[in-house]
């Protein structure tokens, strides 16, 4: 896929999201009512919440640490290689959260672990760089949603 493939993809996508914003409560649903489902999206939503919010909180944190690196300082070291690996698990367990996977409670019990070992690194920094702290303190929320579905 080239560059121009994904600027026409999300165009398209853009444009689409666009027509439906408009919407609102115009639009009239033809097929059947499905309000009494409950939409993989909806049971885990706590779960998916919480590792989106441990992303967001992770990519501020290796972000501050990278900017610490570069003006020489390394104290952060261990922060940055466990908020390293942090990422791609709660990436993923937001995505199999949002999908209402059957691997959700098996994966959570392992990004359980990730996520406080993360949680203890970033606890060595908390008192001196804001970023650390508000990943500690994702990760410990995330964790916590862990324990409410984990296998």
């Amino acid at each position: 896929m080239d560059r121009r493939e994904i600027l026409v993809g999300g165009g398209a996508l853009a444009a689409l999201l666009l027509s439906q914003a408009g919407r609102g409560d115009e639009h009239v649903h033809d097929g059947p009512d499905h309000s009494h489902h409950v939409h993989g999206a909806r049971r885990f939503a706590a779960l998916a919440g919480a590792a989106a919010d441990c992303v967001k909180t992770g990519q501020v944190c290796i972000d501050h640490c990278l900017d610490m690196f570069a003006q020489g300082d390394n104290a952060t070291a261990a922060c940055a290689r466990s908020v390293n690996q942090l990422l791609p698990v709660c990436t993923a367990l937001q995505q199999l959260a949002a999908q209402n996977s059957p691997y959700v409670q098996r994966y959570a019990s392992l990004a359980r672990e990730i996520c406080r070992d993360c949680e203890r690194e970033c606890r060595k920094h908390e008192k001196e760089h804001q970023a650390c702290r508000d990943c500690a303190e994702s990760c410990a929320a995330c964790a916590k949603e862990c324990d409410a579905v984990a296998a």
